[in-house]
C-alpha cells in the first residue's frame, strides 16, 4: 500500500520534479541582495550586536585532571580553589551551605534543580558559609516557599561565595566517582588562562591542612536554644533532668546543639584548642566532640585533648569527633576515595540489626582493623562497609561517623542523643 501511495504522490507532484532549477525569473520579479555592514572580529564573528537576552557562560571550573567545564556564574565573582565533592541530598541546600565541615570544598549538588525554595534565616547551621563554592545544574529562576526571605544568588553574593550553574553535574559526578575527589579552581576572571588555573589546582592540596582553626569559635559560650516545638519530632518520654555537657567546637552544627538541649542538656561550647584540664575543672556530666572539616591527622592538638579526657567522663563523638576518638584510642584514619556526602546513606546498627537512613558529610574514615581490643564497631555503612560508629564501654565512649541531628536528612538516628543521655545517667549512678 505504501508503494501505491508513493507512486500517487510522485505523479501528483510531477510538476515539482520536472521544473528546471534554478527557475527562470519572471519579468515582474526583482532580486535583492542584502549585505552585512557589521564589522567582523578576528575570528569572523560579527561585532556590535545587541546584548543577548540570556546569560552566557562566564565562568570556568578547571579540575586537576585537566578537564575544563564552562558554566554561568551566580553569587560572588573572582577565583577560588577547593576540593570538589558531590552531595546526593535532594533538599536542604541552605544547611549544606552553612555546614562548617565543607570548609575548603566546592559542593556539587547531584539534585539538578536548586534554589526553588530560596533561603531563610531559621535553617542556618552556623554563623556563616564556610564552603569554597557551589556547583549546580539548574538555578531556579523563581522561589516559592512561605519561609523564603531571599534568593539563593543574592544570599551567596552577600556572603562572598561563588556559584556556577548550567554545567554537566552528572558528568562531573561520574568522574569524581571514578577518579576520586579532585582539586579544582573556580573562576569568573577572563584574564586568567586555562593553564594558569590548571596550575593553581595542581599546586594546592587539602590533605594535612588544619581547617578546624578557621571554623571554631573564639571563646566559650553557653548554648540555650532548643529545637522549636513545630520541628521537635521526638519529645515523648524525654526526662528533663539537666546534664552539663561541654561541646568542643571543631565546626559544630547548630542543630546538634539544639537536639542536645531538647534532651535536657545544659551546654557550654568551647574552642577547639580549649585545654582538657579546663574542661574537667568544670566537672561536666559528658563531653561532645563535634563534626568539623578536613583531615583529622592535621590537628594533633585535638587528638591530645581527646586522650586527656577519655576515661574521665562519658564522651560522644560525631563525624570529626568520631575520627579523633579513633586516633586517640590508637587507631588510624584514612582518606576515602570520594567520601560520603548526602542525606540518604544506609547504615546498619550492629547491636540491634536496625538499618538507619543517615545524613553524612566526611572524606575520612576510621580503619577498624587498626583499633585496639575492647573497641567495638557499632555501625557499618552499607554502601561500602566502612566504619560508621564506635563504642568502648570500659571508658564510656560512643561515636558516630554520620550526623544524628540530620539537618538536612531523615531522623532515623536521633535516638543517638538518647543513648548519650543514658550513658551519662548510668555513669552518674555508678559514681
Amino acid at each position: 500500500m505504501g508503494i501505491y501511495a508513493m507512486d500517487f504522490a510522485l505523479k501528483f507532484n510531477h510538476s515539482i520534479f520536472s521544473t528546471p532549477y534554478p527557475p527562470k525569473p519572471s519579468p515582474k520579479c526583482r532580486f535583492l541582495t542584502a549585505r552585512c555592514s557589521l564589522p567582523l572580529s578576528s575570528d569572523g564573528a560579527a561585532t556590535g550586536l545587541a546584548e543577548r537576552p540570556w546569560k552566557v557562560a562566564d565562568a570556568r571550573l578547571v579540575l586537576e585532571d585537566g578537564s575544563i567545564w564552562r558554566a554561568k556564574s551566580f553569587g560572588a565573582s573572582g577565583t577560588q580553589v577547593g576540593e570538589v565533592v558531590f552531595n546526593t541530598s535532594l533538599t536542604g541546600y541552605q544547611e549544606i551551605l552553612t555546614d562548617p565541615s565543607y570548609a575548603g570544598q566546592f559542593v556539587l549538588m547531584t539534585n539538578p534543580h536548586i534554589g526553588n525554595t530560596g533561603v531563610n534565616f531559621d535553617d542556618e547551621e552556623s554563623r556563616q558559609c564556610f564552603l569554597a563554592g557551589l556547583v549546580i545544574r539548574s538555578l531556579s529562576i523563581t522561589t516559592s516557599n512561605w519561609r523564603c526571605v531571599e534568593t539563593l544568588g543574592d544570599y551567596l553574593a552577600e556572603r562572598n561565595v561563588m556559584g556556577i550553574y548550567d554545567v554537566d553535574t552528572r558528568a562531573i559526578t561520574r568522574r569524581l566517582r571514578q577518579d576520586g575527589s579532585l582539586i579544582g579552581v573556580l573562576s569568573t576572571e577572563q584574564s586568567r588562562s586555562d593553564d594558569e588555573l590548571l596550575e593553581m589546582s595542581r599546586s594546592w592540596d587539602i590533605v594535612g591542612i588544619d581547617l578546624i582553626s578557621g571554623v571554631t569559635c573564639n571563646a566559650p559560650y553557653e548554648w540555650v536554644d532548643e529545637t522549636k516545638s513545630e520541628w521537635d519530632f521526638n519529645s515523648d518520654g524525654r526526662d528533663r533532668d539537666t546534664y552539663r555537657v561541654i561541646a568542643y567546637d571543631f565546626g559544630i552544627k547548630h542543630n546538634i546543639l539544639r537536639r542536645l538541649a531538647s534532651y535536657g542538656c545544659k551546654i557550654t561550647v568551647v574552642p577547639s584548642t580549649w585545654p582538657a584540664a579546663a574542661t574537667l575543672k568544670l566537672k561536666p556530666d559528658g563531653v561532645l566532640f563535634s563534626n568539623g572539616p578536613g583531615d583529622p591527622s592535621a590537628v594533633p592538638y585535638a587528638v591530645e585533648t581527646v586522650k586527656e579526657i577519655l576515661g574521665k567522663v562519658p564522651v560522644f563523638g560525631i563525624c570529626m569527633g568520631h575520627q579523633l576518638l579513633g586516633q586517640a584510642l590508637g587507631g588510624k584514619t584514612f582518606k576515602m576515595k570520594f567520601g560520603h556526602h548526602g542525606g540518604n546513606h544506609p547504615v546498619r546498627n550492629l547491636r540491634n540489626g536496625r538499618v538507619e537512613i543517615s545524613a553524612q558529610n566526611h572524606n575520612y574514615a576510621v580503619d577498624p582493623a587498626s583499633l585496639p581490643e575492647g573497641v567495638e564497631v557499632t555501625h557499618v555503612n552499607l554502601n561500602d562497609g566502612s566504619c560508621a560508629g564506635l563504642a568502648y564501654p570500659a571508658l564510656s565512649i560512643m561515636s558516630l561517623q554520620y550526623h544524628p541531628e540530620a539537618s538536612p536528612g531523615p531522623h532515623d538516628s536521633d535516638c543517638a542523643f538518647r543513648e548519650f543521655i543514658e550513658l551519662m545517667e548510668s555513669t552518674k549512678q555508678a559514681a
